[in-house]
């Protein structure tokens, strides 16, 4: 038997922030309230919200069951919570407190250099940006542009690791591999700013 076997199923919080955007999806371990993975769901076509919240779920747990065999492991909870600190928070970002996330513990798998970088973004203050430059410099490693984005690009707990902080040097959004440009654009905006 795994540590796995003794733990409680993971649970997942959601809420809407809005037609642009969709549903936050936020999957969590309940017993010590971290974050293990998180996304937005956007409804396809005429399909209802509750397919595109399910059609999610699954996506990540087929992430963590590639990236964190342990953590996919527990399985999860069939039904959200709206109970403890992670479901707090959920709803607090949704209702524009931007940094709901900050005090919340997170955990994703990753090399120790993207560990320093998932950091580092998680001390980019709401409402404002850093490029992939700053980003590696924070992160201890001024010359790792590319590894600073590789750690964005493979960012499992988008909001709480705000990834959508980070920008090109030349002040364009770059790419987003969390539901694309107008996805980090709306992100920003709903901090204040506006590119």
């Amino acid at each position: 038997m795994s540590d796995a076997d003794f733990l409680p199923e993971l649970r997942w919080s959601t809420a809407s922030l809005g037609d642009d955007l969709g549903s936050m999806v936020v999957i969590h371990s309940p017993e010590d309230e971290t974050i293990r993975a998180a996304g937005l769901a956007r409804p396809q076509g005429q399909e209802p919200e509750v397919a595109a919240i399910g059609r999610l779920l699954e996506h990540m747990m087929e992430r963590l069951e590639t990236t964190a065999p342990q953590t996919a492991a527990r399985e999860m909870n069939p039904l959200p919570t709206d109970r403890g600190a992670v479901a707090e928070a959920v709803l607090a970002y949704s209702e524009g407190e931007p940094t709901a996330f900050d005090r919340i513990a997170v955990e994703q798998p990753g090399s120790a250099y993207r560990q320093d970088v998932w950091a580092a973004m998680r001390e980019v203050p709401a409402g404002e940006t850093v490029s992939y430059a700053e980003l590696a410099q924070m992160a201890g490693r001024p010359q790792a542009h590319r590894a600073a984005a590789s750690a964005c690009a493979n960012n499992l707990v988008a909001f709480a690791v705000p990834c959508h902080r980070v920008i090109r040097s030349d002040g364009g959004l770059g790419g987003y591999g969390f539901g694309g440009v107008g996805t980090k654009r709306s992100l920003l905006a709903r901090e204040g700013v506006h590119l």
